[in-house]
């Protein structure tokens, strides 16, 4: 399993409308313009890029600190309505919703795939993409 997948059970977890493996890589994939598909890394640039209070939180994700909350608005901001309508068609929601579920996702998401202020370069067979599983559920639920 490689962390895309990961992603996609992430979003099939949190969003009812997620039903299908095939929908929620649809609805990740559209977040981002790249040519490759869901890469979470563009997704912190995009933060990043945008200054101000998206790059502090943004940051926070990505440190070992705690995390800065998002709105559903400043979600909306950073990656663009049309990605977020885009996102939330391919889920069969409205863009309000789907803004709501990707401001508690990412941040979280964000935090657990990073450490010591930089995303993970990759995550493994040696138990390492487990225990990121085990503390996302466990923490979230």
């Amino acid at each position: 399993m490689n962390f895309k997948d990961l992603a996609t059970q992430v979003l099939m977890n949190k969003i009812d409308g997620a039903n299908s493996s095939g929908d929620a890589n649809a609805a990740l994939d559209s977040l981002v313009d790249g040519s490759k598909g869901f890469d979470l890394g563009e997704i912190v640039g995009k933060f990043q890029a945008s200054g101000g209070d998206f790059a502090r939180m943004a940051k926070s994700w990505l440190g070992d600190g705690a995390n800065d909350s998002i709105s559903a608005s400043q979600v909306q901001d950073a990656i663009g309505g049309d990605k977020i309508a885009e996102f939330a068609r391919k889920l069969g929601m409205g863009a309000d919703d789907a803004g709501e579920k990707l401001s508690e996702i990412l941040p979280e998401l964000i935090d657990k795939s990073s450490q010591g202020g930089s995303l993970l370069d990759s995550i493994d067979g040696k138990g390492l993409l487990a225990g990121f599983a085990t503390r996302f559920f466990r923490k979230s639920a």
